[in-house]
């Protein structure tokens, strides 16, 4: 396995992997839990070589989040990677992403509205930003995100659709399915700010989604379930719950009501140090 810091040797060495058959690329910001194992595992089903991007993006994070706390441990990821037989690990300086004088940003308008895009103005700015220059740079066949990230897919999805991007082109960014824990709290690299005791009452956060999405599938009124989850959430020791909407799947327009479109449970919730997100399918 090869780890890579600068762009030169990175699209030397892609040349030679392209040579051998298709290249998958699973972005990061590294801290590597299973979830990340999974989408690789999917990637290697897929594709000749998968290519894992490691890099803390300091654009899609805003003034008093958790930029400098965030966990940052190449040397184990790097271990973790090289036992799933990961070809090639792109771990850019950070001027190799924003050389100096940077002055580009790339903004989506619609799906990024709302949600974690109004709790934190910019964020998938930065996100549609360094995504769009990890596609460039490696220009990979296909591309693998989490769906615990709902919103983050979208965001991807239609600038992949807009910007023409080829390589991977929209219908080849590919949603992999959440990955839990055993008590149902989605995995995500944040759950390590969780202390034990906030860790255990996190579970109260998939449990109440679960609660109220058989109350909506059974037909009961969207907005009373939606304030039953909140409260259980603060109930169960959440400080405070940022959002809990109802959504279409594809446009993530606010639903008042569930119809035969596709539907999602979309959740935003303070624990401790954390700011955990969720998401989950609601069907008729």
């Amino acid at each position: 396995m090869q780890t890579i810091a600068r762009l030169d040797p990175l699209r030397s060495a892609l040349e030679v992997l392209r040579a051998d058959g298709k290249v998958a690329l699973v972005p990061t910001m590294g801290a590597l839990h299973q979830g990340h194992l999974t989408l690789v595992r999917e990637a290697k089903r897929a594709a000749a070589h998968v290519v894992v991007s490691i890099f803390v993006n300091p654009r899609q994070f805003g003034a008093g989040e958790d930029l400098d706390a965030y966990p940052r441990q190449l040397e184990a990821d790097c271990a973790l990677l090289a036992a799933e037989d990961v070809s090639l690990v792109w771990a850019p300086e950070h001027s190799a992403m924003y050389p100096q004088g940077y002055a580009t940003n790339i903004s989506v308008s619609g799906v990024s509205e709302g949600l974690c895009g109004g709790d934190r103005p910019g964020h998938f700015d930065g996100v549609a930003t360094v995504v769009c220059k990890l596609f460039n740079q490696v220009m990979p066949d296909m591309a693998f995100f989490g769906e615990k990230d709902w919103q983050q897919l979208a965001v991807i999805r239609r600038m992949a659709r807009d910007l023409d991007l080829t390589r991977p082109s929209a219908d080849q960014i590919i949603g992999v399915p959440t990955v839990r824990e055993a008590d149902g709290l989605a995995m995500s690299s944040r759950n390590a700010y969780l202390s034990a005791q906030d860790r255990a009452r996190a579970a109260a956060l998939p449990r109440a989604m679960r609660e109220a999405i058989a109350e909506i599938e059974r037909g009961e009124a969207v907005a009373p379930a939606l304030d039953r989850l909140k409260s259980a959430l603060i109930e169960g020791g959440f400080a405070s719950v940022d959002y809990a909407e109802l959504r279409h799947a594809e446009s993530l327009v606010c639903l008042d009501s569930l119809g035969q479109d596709p539907a999602r449970l979309l959740v935003a919730a303070r624990i401790g140090s954390a700011r955990l997100i969720d998401n989950m399918g609601v069907h008729l």
